[in-house]
């Protein structure tokens, strides 16, 4: 089949128009760099073989010289699996595959070749490749950090040496929610230039082009969410020289780079947060997670396209295992009986400390106590026997026990059984075979069942009503992470990790994670595939598999921890996911290798996606001692909100259920804060008759309200404020410079906590203002004229939880005044932030809380309401509980006014809000 020249501009129109915010502007784009911009028709072809072919040379040149790699001349074919007709992906096949479709040999690898002796990690027992100890960053050497390089290299080349051909590089996943795997083969060695450029170690790039395009991977926010993967990538011998060049030019900085200047060894540096050479080791541990995702996504690669890599290791033993049930499975014959194991319940610290000496993500450091009641704890992970009988009972055909979002994607997925399960008889006969990362082989029903977090929820929910607790407080779940925690191996409890020797990740290789002992685990690579459930050594508590073989779900969101901060060479790591759209998973699988085999990570996926992960039943009868977000990503104007989840952090009326981690919100945020911040294009208002005025600058007025009760409120000769939901500070600088001499603003979103810090620092904001439509205007944030810099020293911010007062209080200390504004109707739980109120506030102290009670259960559970419901035929009134409640906790109320609100969507558009706003002392 010919590829006419218009399918190329087609696709690279599409590239274009990821910069070129208009179809006329990226043509113009594409005009300007050679391209002809004319319509053509695909034609298709009814083959299963597929030939493209360049028919301008003039075109082709355009292309190649802009980085869309394709063939000048000639003819290029490929076989394609389970396909006949032309996909705009295939445009990428183009005749690689005479060096592809056999074993790799050593020209393959761009760096140290997978042999014993050459490249470190490499067993001379088995031959296969496995992680190295994580650097001990007190006691950096070259030599070790080179070694540490070449293992992370390797590990992925030798991955990617078991796709047969090029097809499996262009391929889209089935499920469409991730680039084609040309690009993390990209991707990670882009990431090395990117970072050490950010952090000043190099000067300029390897190549800008494809720095662009394998910068940025995708997190998409639905499982429909499928428009990403037609675009004209380079070929795979292009990419392989560019991680060549990479891979020298990593080399040199390790050799060569002051800053790891160790004196031939003889002094060892210490790398730290702050240290430019935290960018080299952000992109090990890049590596490493890269190399686990991918090899979820191998193994959802049609297996024709699969082969297994000399250098791999071995599957589990027990894979080999001649006779193994392959009927209906029965428990303990097929797979152990799984008995719920209690534990005691405790307080449980979370968070790295800075000084350990070992790398961690941004979201890893921090600091949160949970109190954790007591529960109970399947004694396993659910096995692939346990699951068949929820797949045998119709779980997948019964729309009970899903919850909307799972059954929505059940239903698009057309999903009957877990994906890794293969189909192996005649439909209905459930006899399955089990897909591992390069092989199928006969289904192993001890081992964990690997699902998404859909389907962990959905047998839950099976499993209760088949044990009779359905509806009740002790109906199954899944764990939380801090009850995960108390599961665990004394030495993966980060509270109990205090030095490098209590992290096996420092200490031990992945071929020696497996070796017998009290903390063997399946971890590191030691082998490649999971393992019985029942094989590796309990925990102190009974639990298997607390650590390693498959990750577990947990109940918790993606959230930060107290304190936490974001790292300026990687700043959009973590805050982006923390949005109540990502659910938390610990522990590690069978391929997770140094931090993510640490006990400080903490990791996430979206609920829908496939990873190394299953699940273990949790039962209590209290509620489960988890974290939990809104649902924060950005939505379309007017939309209304798609996933009922509460907020556990603050936000105002002004971002309702939309994005608080996004730059948009943000932006808004900055300028509903600091009215003072306007131009000759943007006033906070547009001029006309009537027009609400006395309905601006909100957050200062706010500030006033508790200025007035405290004037004769404390006797205190320091007054201390606290502003709770300080979203960008406003209202926290006001009451600086209103007389406080020390303000603490707190708020769970990272993204406001981040900028009010900046404003603190007086740093120079800019900002952009809708005006209509796709304008905009650029506007610098302006502090209020009785904002200086002494008033800024006296204001500092930091994340933390509204509904954790009471338990940060002994951290906090105690204040003369809060400020809740617009907050308490946002709250999961707002009686636990009154609670933390009465905990924090002095005697004769005053509280202001402002809000306009706007209910709504994908915040708060109707059952946390205080008021704004009928209940045995009496309505409740929100105003009236709230007094009942602060006045159950001391409070007296001094006074109450209407506090109106204005807030812009663009110049001719507003939301006009009355809140009620309450004076309160603490008696």
């Amino acid at each position: 089949m010919v590829l006419r020249d218009a399918q190329l501009v087609r696709l690279a129109q599409r590239r274009w128009r990821n910069v070129c915010p208009s179809s006329r502007m990226a043509s113009a784009a594409l005009q300007q760099r050679g391209f002809s911009t004319f319509k053509g028709d695909r034609k298709r072809s009814q083959s299963t073989s597929v030939q493209a072919t360049v028919q301008s040379p003039s075109l082709g040149e355009s292309l190649h010289r802009n980085g869309f790699a394709v063939t000048h001349t000639g003819a290029a074919t490929q076989t394609d699996v389970g396909r006949s007709n032309f996909e705009e992906w295939m445009v990428n096949l183009r005749g690689e595959d005479a060096w592809l479709t056999s074993d790799r040999n050593l020209e393959w690898f761009t760096g140290k070749a997978p042999l014993p002796g050459i490249c470190p990690g490499v067993s001379p027992v088995d031959g296969g490749i496995r992680s190295l100890p994580m650097p001990n960053l007190n006691k950096v050497t070259r030599e070790e950090t080179q070694a540490y390089f070449d293992n992370s290299w390797t590990l992925v080349e030798v991955l990617f040496a078991g796709f047969k051909g090029e097809e499996p590089f262009y391929r889209p996943p089935v499920h469409g929610l991730r680039h084609p795997q040309i690009f993390y083969y990209g991707h990670t060695p882009c990431l090395y230039i990117n970072k050490l450029l950010v952090a000043g170690v190099l000067k300029e790039p390897v190549d800008p082009y494809f720095e662009s395009i394998f910068e940025v991977g995708v997190d998409e926010m639905l499982w429909d969410d499928m428009h990403k993967n037609d675009m004209v990538w380079p070929t795979v011998a292009q990419v392989q020289e560019y991680r060549r060049k990479v891979y020298r030019v990593v080399s040199e900085v390790i050799a060569t780079h002051p800053s790891l200047d160790d004196k031939d060894g003889t002094a060892p540096v210490t790398v730290t947060w702050d240290h430019p050479m935290w960018s080299l080791f952000m992109g090990f541990e890049h590596e490493a997670i890269h190399l686990e995702t991918s090899s979820v996504l191998f193994r959802e690669t049609p297996i024709p396209l699969m082969q297994v890599p000399k250098a791999w290791p071995k599957l589990h033993p027990s894979a080999g295992r001649s006779s193994f049930c392959h009927g209906s499975p029965l428990e303990g014959e097929a797979f152990p009986k799984n008995e719920m194991l209690p534990v005691a319940g405790s307080d449980v610290e979370l968070g790295k400390p800075r000084d350990f000496p070992s790398y961690g993500w941004d979201n890893e450091y921090g600091h949160r106590t949970v109190k954790v009641p007591d529960f109970s704890a399947s004694k396993y992970m659910i096995s692939n026997g346990e699951f068949w009988q929820f797949v045998a009972d119709g779980g997948y055909r019964n729309e009970k026990y899903w919850a909307e979002d799972g059954w929505a994607w059940r239903r698009y997925r057309n999903m009957k059984w877990p994906f890794f399960w293969v189909p192996d008889g005649p439909q209905g006969s459930l006899l399955f075979r089990l897909r591992s990362i390069f092989e199928e082989i006969d289904m192993q029903w001890d081992w964990p069942v690997d699902v998404n977090y859909h389907e962990a929820k959905a047998y839950c929910a099976w499993k209760s009503e088949k044990d009779g607790i359905a509806g009740r407080p002790e109906a199954y779940r899944v764990i939380t992470e801090a009850e995960h925690n108390l599961i665990r191996p004394e030495k993966a409890r980060p509270q109990m990790m205090k030095c490098a020797e209590d992290d096996r990740t420092l200490c031990v290789a992945g071929e020696d994670f497996a070796a017998p002992g009290p903390e063997a685990a399946n971890l590191n690579l030691a082998y490649a595939s999971q393992s019985p459930v029942g094989s590796f050594p309990a925990s102190p508590t009974g639990h298997h598999d607390a650590m390693g073989n498959a990750w577990e779900w947990t109940e918790d969101h993606f959230n930060p921890l107290n304190g936490f901060q974001i790292h300026a060479f990687y700043d959009d790591y973590s805050m982006p996911c923390f949005d109540g759209r990502h659910q938390m998973i610990m522990g590690g699988s069978f391929v997770s290798s140094r931090d993510s085999a640490s006990g400080f990570c903490r990791s996430h996926f979206r609920p829908h996606f496939l990873q190394h992960s299953g699940f273990r039943l949790v039962s209590s009868s209290s509620a489960a001692p988890a974290t939990l977000l809104g649902s924060r990503y950005p939505l379309e104007e007017e939309e209304a909100p798609t996933q009922n989840n509460s907020a556990a952090g603050t936000g105002a009326e002004l971002a309702g259920a939309a994005g608080y981690e996004t730059q948009r919100l943000v932006d808004q945020y900055l300028g509903f804060h600091f009215p003072a911040s306007q131009d000759d294009k943007v006033s906070a208002i547009i001029s006309h008759s009537h027009a609400p005025e006395h309905a601006l600058r909100f957050p200062q007025r706010v500030a006033k309200l508790l200025l007035e009760a405290t004037s004769t409120g404390s006797s205190s000769s320091s007054l201390r404020a606290l502003d709770v939901g300080c979203a960008v500070g406003g209202t926290s600088f006001e009451l600086a410079a209103g007389g406080f001499d020390e303000v603490v603003g707190i708020d769970f979103s990272a993204a406001f906590i981040g900028a009010a810090q900046r404003m603190q620092r007086g740093e120079a904001i800019r900002f952009k203002v809708p005006l209509e439509g796709e304008l905009q205007a650029d506007v610098c944030a302006q502090h209020e004229p009785n904002v200086d810099a002494a008033v800024r020293e006296r204001v500092s911010f930091r994340t933390g939880d509204a509904c954790r007062l009471k338990e940060d209080a002994a951290e906090l200390g105690t204040f003369d005044g809060a400020v809740l504004a617009n907050l308490l109707c946002r709250l999961p739980d707002p009686l636990a932030c009154l609670d933390g109120l009465q905990a924090v506030i002095k005697p004769g102290g005053a509280v202001v809380i402002v809000t306009p009670f706007s209910w709504l259960q994908d915040f708060t559970p109707k059952s946390q309401w205080l008021g704004g419901y009928v209940q045995s035929g009496v309505e409740v009134d929100s105003k009236e509980q709230l007094q009942m409640q602060m006045e159950k906790r001391g409070f007296v109320k001094l006074s109450e006014h209407q506090m109106p609100l204005l807030i812009r969507e663009h110049r001719r558009k507003y939301q006009y809000v009355v809140s009620e706003a309450t004076s309160w002392r603490k008696a």
